[in-house]
């Protein structure tokens, strides 16, 4: 039992550890706001 024990409470902390990860980023990372441009050909419409 002891190690089913140590491999629950390294599963709990490797889930707490990238929870914690993705919310950081969520809060304190503000994205970047830029202007995209895609330019599509026509030779797929009007088929």
């Amino acid at each position: 039992m002891p190690t089913l024990t140590r491999l629950l409470f390294a599963l709990l902390l490797l889930g707490a550890l990238g929870y914690g990860a993705i919310y950081s980023l969520a809060t304190f990372v503000d994205p970047r706001e830029r202007e995209i441009t895609v330019r599509v050909k026509k030779d797929g419409f009007g088929r």
